[in-house]
C-alpha cells in the first residue's frame, strides 16, 4: 500500500512537469502539431527531458532524445553527430547538467543549433522544481505584454545609469541598440526555460563604474558575501569579495579569453514566478533583479563580443534612469519595479 501511494506520488509530480513543459512549449516556443523536435539530454537531467518528450507528444509533434551522457564530461566541443541532426528539427529543447567548464561547449552548441532556423529552448540546470511549480507555470501572456511595453520604452535610449541598494552605481552606454525578450522565440533564435527577461547588448567598451553582485553568478550560484566588480570603458579591471577564494575562481573565469572580461549584456528579470535558487536560468528571470553579463553577446542587436563564455551577473532591486537622443531621462525601474509602463 505504501509503495503504491508513493509511485502516485511520483507520478503526479511527473505529470506536473509534463504541464509545465506543455505550457513552454506552446506558448513560448510555439510547437506546432506535426512538427519535429530534438531533445538534448544527460541523465542528471532524464526525467525533465522524459516531460517535454509527452508535453511534445500531447501538442502532436515528433521527438528525437540525443543523450550527452553517451559522452565523456566535461563535454568542450559539439559532438559530430549531434551536429548533423540539427537540420531536421524545427524546434530543439537542451535540458542537461550546468558545468562553467562547459560553458564554451554551450556557447558553440547553441550557434550550431540555430544556423538552421530552428527555435531553441535552451535549459541548462533546469530542475524538477521549476518545471513543476514557479517560472514555468506563470501566464506566460502577462510576461509578453510587460515586456513588449518595456522593450518599447527602451527604444532611443543611448545610456543608462544604474543604482542599487548593495552599491551598484554603474552607466551603460546603449547607443539605441534594440531589446531583446525569450517569452517568445522566433525562428533561427533561442531562449531560455524557464522564460521571462528582456536583454540587449550594451555597447562594449561604454560600461564604467562599480556592479556590486548581492543574488547570484551564472554556474556558480548564489554569492557568499556580495562581490564589488569595477568596470571601466567596458572592462571588468578589479573584483573584491570578503571571500578571496571565491574572488580569485571569479577572476579566473572572467579571464577564459581576452573577451571574457568584457560587458556584454544588460538583462532584467520579468517572471514573477522564478525565485533565487542559485541557479542563474531561474534567478535571471526573477522579478525585482537585472544582471550585467560579460561575454559573448554576438546573437543580440549589434553585440560584437565574440568570447567563447557568457557569464551572468544579479543583482537586487535595481533602479534604472535612462537618457534618450533627444536628452530627456525616465526612470525605467525603481527599486526592482518597472514604473515606465
Amino acid at each position: 500500500m505504501a509503495g503504491a501511494k508513493k509511485s502516485e506520488g511520483v507520478d503526479a509530480q511527473f505529470d506536473e512537469m509534463v504541464e509545465g513543459a506543455k505550457n513552454a512549449l506552446r506558448t513560448v516556443l510555439c510547437l506546432k502539431e506535426g512538427e519535429d523536435m530534438l531533445i538534448v539530454v544527460d541523465d542528471s537531467k532524464k526525467d525533465i527531458g522524459m516531460a517535454f518528450e509527452k508535453g511534445a507528444k500531447i501538442l502532436g509533434a515528433n521527438t528525437h532524445t540525443y543523450s550527452l551522457s553517451n559522452h565523456v564530461r566535461p563535454i568542450l566541443d559539439v559532438p559530430g553527430d549531434l551536429s548533423g541532426m540539427f537540420k531536421d528539427y524545427g524546434v530543439i529543447i537542451n535540458t542537461f547538467g550546468s558545468d562553467s567548464r562547459e560553458t564554451p561547449f554551450r556557447v558553440k552548441l547553441l550557434y550550431e543549433e540555430i544556423q538552421f532556423n530552428a527555435r531553441v529552448g535552451h535549459a541548462p540546470g533546469i530542475t524538477t522544481s521549476m518545471m513543476r511549480e514557479g517560472p514555468m507555470k506563470v501566464d506566460y501572456s502577462k510576461i509578453v505584454a510587460e515586456a513588449d511595453k518595456l522593450m518599447d520604452a527602451f527604444r532611443n535610449v543611448v545610456q543608462v545609469h544604474i543604482t542599487s541598494p548593495s552599491g551598484t552605481d554603474v552607466t551603460l552606454e546603449l547607443d539605441s541598440r534594440l531589446w531583446q525578450t525569450d517569452v517568445k522565440i522566433k525562428e533561427g533564435d533561442f531562449g531560455n526555460l524557464p522564460a521571462g527577461e528582456v536583454w540587449c547588448a550594451p555597447v562594449e567598451n561604454g560600461a564604467n563604474g562599480i556592479l556590486v553582485v548581492d543574488g547570484s553568478i551564472g554556474d556558480l550560484g548564489q554569492v557568499p558575501s556580495p562581490l564589488t566588480l569595477r568596470l571601466k570603458a567596458g572592462k571588468l579591471i578589479s573584483i573584491e569579495c570578503a571571500d578571496k577564494a571565491f574572488a580569485k575562481e571569479v577572476e579566473e573565469l572572467s579571464h577564459i579569453d581576452d573577451m571574457a572580461s568584457i560587458v556584454g549584456e544588460l538583462g532584467i528579470g520579468l517572471n514573477p514566478g522564478a525565485r533565487i535558487v542559485g541557479v542563474m536560468l531561474e534567478d535571471e528571470k526573477a522579478s525585482e533583479t537585472a544582471h550585467i553579463a560579460f561575454g559573448n553577446n554576438l546573437d543580440m542587436n549589434g553585440g560584437n563580443n565574440d568570447s567563447k563564455t557568457h557569464r551572468d551577473y544579479l543583482f537586487y532591486k535595481p533602479t534604472i534612469v535612462a537618457t534618450y537622443k533627444d536628452g530627456s531621462t525616465k526612470i525605467m525601474l525603481k527599486n526592482g519595479k518597472v514604473v515606465c509602463i
